[in-house]
């Protein structure tokens, strides 16, 4: 096999194996907690983020979405509690989304619960024969192993 096709084979399984994780993500988080993962994902980006806050663009960046998806999420957000739009104190013009209280509860419960679910969906991957040698990749790779 050449270089290519292992890397595309390679690039097959991942998307794979994305899929089928994030598909088990977004439905446990849903069900659960009524949050999608980009929400989750902002969630955490605002609660590491200096003052709990964050401007639309840097969502964008953590979320990977668009400009649009990011402000009905931002929506989303703050019609559920867990985020609110901030005025910036040095320049009135900047608006920044800022994670509430009610938000860094739910981000507290919701980690453990997104990491068991990935953990469990990667020891699922992990026996499946195709997905083995890339699952132990992604495994030494990162912190769920």
């Amino acid at each position: 096999m050449t270089v290519a096709l292992k890397d595309a084979a390679l690039w097959t399984q991942l998307a794979a194996v994305h899929a089928k994780v994030g598909g088990s993500v977004e439905r446990i988080l849903q069900r659960r907690f009524g949050i999608s993962s980009s929400e989750l994902q902002a969630l955490m980006a605002l609660a590491e983020a200096p003052d709990g806050q964050l401007r639309m663009l840097e969502l964008n960046d953590v979320t990977l979405l668009n400009q649009s998806s990011v402000s009905r999420m931002v929506v989303r957000m703050e019609r559920a509690g867990l985020a609110e739009r901030r005025l910036c104190e040095r320049d009135r013009r900047g608006v920044y989304t800022g994670i509430t209280d009610h938000g860094t509860h739910v981000l507290r419960d919701a980690v453990p619960v997104y990491e068991g679910c990935v953990r469990e969906c990667l020891d699922q991957l992990a026996m499946d024969p195709k997905f083995r040698s890339l699952v132990h990749r992604l495994r030494r790779a990162g912190p769920f192993g």
